[in-house]
């Protein structure tokens, strides 16, 4: 099974393209049954009966039941359109029943309205006849198809777990010695007796004007086209040009390219002349595809541990770097090994007890190889001292991680193989190096998409600083995903398997929610939004500036309309993707009760919003005071005010405390508003010449009104002077400081030249027992002699 199983991984990586390809021929295959509103139930029924009876037996082949899992699958897809057949009409139909209403009890209904609900009773019976028989089908072949997953996969595990015999075992030697010279002896005598065919070596002669330019332009590509890709890097770096990485990537792909193209053409020419024979092509056919791993792998060694001055997914020191890039390729040579052996073996049909033999060396090999580079991760993807001020990135964590779980198995699968596990030592080592592989691609082509995506927004940001390749780079890795599930075993049906269970959707409440769904949502409410937001800047521009609605009003119609727009979009997304929101209904219902408690206060928030966009108590550029909080309104949202305070900075106000609240608005329908300017002056001045000259000091600022006229209050008799104050009535209030300033240097002026004094506080201080203090400073002096 697992010589099966390495021709398996051999083919794993070409598996994913082919997977996407089996989809779209399955969906091919699927649409024309799938337009038939009634699938053939008695055709159906027959083959439900024969894969049943074939589960229940068990021995049918896993081919076999391979076969039969792929027919029922597209009766299954049938069966899932036919449950939407008439779904508008049944709609229709139920609506009808409830305008009506229930029956009465009693009986007490007119005859008309009683034939009327019982030919929509029937009707709608009839109609959904179908609908629930194709979903009986659908089930009953979604049951049929568990089963035989289920059987494939027991299989396989008993395969895996199956205890072979050990290649240590030396009664053994002799056996796989002899069945490997006589294998390699059959290849021989083929390629000889194909030789020495006369028709053959004619055939030969007459393709040979076709097999030679063929040959020479294979070997040309094979042994000369990774000179021709190095030169053309070379020149790259000696020219100062922007993109340089981008362009070096694409250059590096020739080494991949030119000499695979190479080897096809090698191989091509080989099959061409004929003399391989059955078996010889057997084997020489996956040479391109393992010469294919080897490229791949020095290509990615030269990219991960690079010599060229380019930047690598990992910083490694350039003295380590030659040993990463050996690693890589021996890893990969053993691996293409250990597939060429299991190949040999499926071709010539050896025995369990040769195959062991054979693939033990190159397990341990490929296990040793496999353990000195994740040593080799696993020290050097850390900072080089502890000291050191680099930080770990969370890809070096994870690699350290990965190369630690991957040097357990280098020394897991060598221990299995001997003991005689060669499947499960085989299935743990052989996928883990190409998992190795495919990772370090992910790796390779996130820092391309990073560079790619600076080439063409021509920016001059450091990299990884960018969100759209971060996000690239996920996709990139959710998209191999489905090929390391290859190389790990799984089958192609069991990916198609998840992807139809995806398309599927879920129900919600009777309603099947699909990704075509989702998609047609998401479409719309961005077609609507855009809308919305293009209406938004007409008004902002172009409309609302040629009426006299204030600012703050201007800003409060802006953003109603987007709002609205955004609603409206809402709506019409969810009825053009076809999804009841009735059905769902009451599982909202039950989700908005818990939900409204947790939330109570950002709905409190969204509602006060909408309120201070409606009535507009306070407008953008309001100078207001809430919650001892003074300052300029930059911004209302929806679920928050902005406040921006005179020492610059913000404070964001929860919009109900603006609504439940108490707030003060200097500047509400306009900028006039009062300044009040206390001074006082030392008692015996006369009241009577301060009070003109404060007068005469207010009414020449230019900025108090003449009308109403400044007032002038000769207010109390201070402690320490009499206190006057002035009272005006200024044009804009927002210049209130300034003005205040301006009347305080008017003032200290005018006094200065009037003689009128300004006092300050003067305090005398009494002693109580002051003859007390004379006869301790009499004592202390005293002392101080005798001292």
């Amino acid at each position: 099974m697992m010589r099966g199983g390495l021709k398996r991984w051999v083919w794993a990586l070409w598996l994913a393209i082919s997977l996407t390809l089996s989809a779209a021929a399955s969906a091919q295959q699927v649409a024309p049954e799938a337009t038939t509103n009634t699938p053939d139930y008695a055709a159906w029924e027959r083959t439900a009966q024969r894969a049943e009876a074939a589960v229940e037996a068990g021995k049918a082949s896993d081919r076999a039941l391979e076969e039969l899992r792929a027919e029922i699958v597209v009766w299954r897809e049938n069966f899932l359109t036919a449950q939407d057949a008439n779904v508008h009409r049944i709609t229709t139909l139920q609506n009808q029943l409830e305008v009506l209403g229930p029956a009465p009890q009693d009986g007490a209904e007119s005859a008309e309205i009683a034939a009327r609900r019982a030919d929509l009773t029937a009707e709608l019976a009839r109609l959904q006849a179908p609908v629930l028989t194709a979903a009986e089908a659908h089930s009953r072949a979604n049951g049929v198809i568990s089963e035989i997953d289920e059987i494939i996969r027991e299989r396989q595990t008993d395969a895996l777990v199956a205890l072979g015999p050990s290649p240590l075992n030396p009664l053994i030697w002799n056996t796989a010695l002899s069945e490997t010279r006589e294998g390699l002896i059959v290849l021989g005598t083929e390629l000889r007796s194909n030789w020495d065919n006369e028709l053959r070596r004619f055939e030969f002669r007459q393709k040979l004007l076709f097999i030679a330019p063929m040959l020479l332009i294979g070997l040309a590509l094979l042994l000369r086209g990774r000179a021709w890709v190095g030169r053309s890097q070379k020149r790259l770096l000696r020219k100062p040009l922007r993109g340089a990485d981008v362009w070096g990537f694409v250059l590096s792909l020739g080494n991949v390219a030119l000499p695979l193209a190479g080897l096809t053409l090698v191989v091509a020419a080989l099959l061409q002349t004929g003399f391989a024979g059955i078996r010889g092509e057997q084997v020489v056919k996956p040479i391109p595809y393992w010469g294919g791993i080897l490229l791949m792998a020095g290509w990615l060694g030269d990219r991960l541990f690079p010599v060229l001055p380019i930047r690598a997914p990992f910083d490694i020191p350039e003295e380590f770097k030659p040993t990463g890039r050996r690693q890589c390729k021996l890893l990969a040579l053993l691996l293409v090994i250990g597939f060429a052996v299991g190949l040999f073996g499926d071709v010539i049909g050896i025995s369990d007890e040769t195959a062991a033999v054979l693939g033990f060396p190159f397990i341990v090999l490929a296990g040793l190889a496999l353990l000195r580079l994740a040593r080799f991760l696993s020290s050097r993807l850390v900072p080089a001292s502890a000291e050191s001020a680099e930080p770990v990135t969370y890809r070096m964590r994870v690699g350290r991680v990965l190369a630690q779980i991957a040097g357990v198995i280098a020394v897991v699968g060598p221990v299995l193989a001997a003991i005689g596990y060669r499947n499960a030592a085989e299935a743990l080592l052989y996928p883990t190096v190409l998992s190795i592989g495919i990772l370090g691609l992910v790796l390779v082509l996130q820092n391309f998409v990073e560079d790619l995506y600076l080439l063409i927004t021509q920016s001059e940001a450091p990299r990884g600083e960018a969100l759209i390749p971060v996000l690239i780079g996920l996709l990139l890795m959710v998209a191999a995903l489905p090929v390391l599930a290859l190389v790990w075993g799984a089958r192609i049906t069991d990916l198609t398997e998840l992807w139809n269970r995806f398309l599927e959707g879920v129900r919600l409440g009777g309603t099947r929610i699909s990704p075509v769904d989702f998609l047609t949502f998401a479409l719309i409410f961005t077609i609507g939004y855009v809308l919305t937001r293009i209406l938004q800047g007409a008004l902002r521009s172009t409309v609302l500036p040629k009426t006299r609605i204030d600012a703050g009003g201007q800003n409060a119609i802006v953003a109603g309309t987007g709002y609205l727009g955004v609603t409206i979009a809402a709506l019409i997304a969810i009825t053009g993707a076809g999804i009841d929101l009735s059905s769902i209904a009451i599982v909202a219902g039950a989700l908005s009760v818990g939900i409204g408690f947790g939330l109570q206060n950002i709905v409190s928030n969204f509602v006060s919003g909408i309120i201070l966009l409606i009535e507009r108590p306070v407008s953008e550029g309001d100078w207001i005071e809430v919650g001892g909080q003074m300052g300029y309104v930059r911004d209302i949202s929806v679920r928050s005010t902005r406040i921006e305070t005179f020492d610059r900075t913000d404070v964001i106000i929860p919009n109900a405390d603006l609504v439940s609240g108490t707030v003060t608005n200097y500047t509400r329908g306009n900028t006039v508003g009062r300044i009040i300017v206390l001074v006082g002056v030392a008692y015996g001045t006369d009241t009577k010449r301060v009070e003109a000259i404060l007068r005469e000091i207010a009414q020449a600022h230019p900025m108090i009104l003449a009308n109403p006229e400044p007032s002038i209050l000769f207010r109390e008799f201070g402690a320490d002077s009499l206190n006057f104050e002035i009272r005006a009535i200024l044009r804009d209030v927002n210049w209130s400081m300034s003005v205040t300033s301006d009347l305080n240097h008017e003032i200290a002026r005018r006094f200065a030249e009037e003689g009128i004094e300004i006092p300050f506080a003067q305090r005398d201080i009494w002693l109580r027992n002051p003859e007390v203090l004379r006869d301790a400073r009499s004592e202390d002096d005293d002392k101080g002699e005798d001292a």
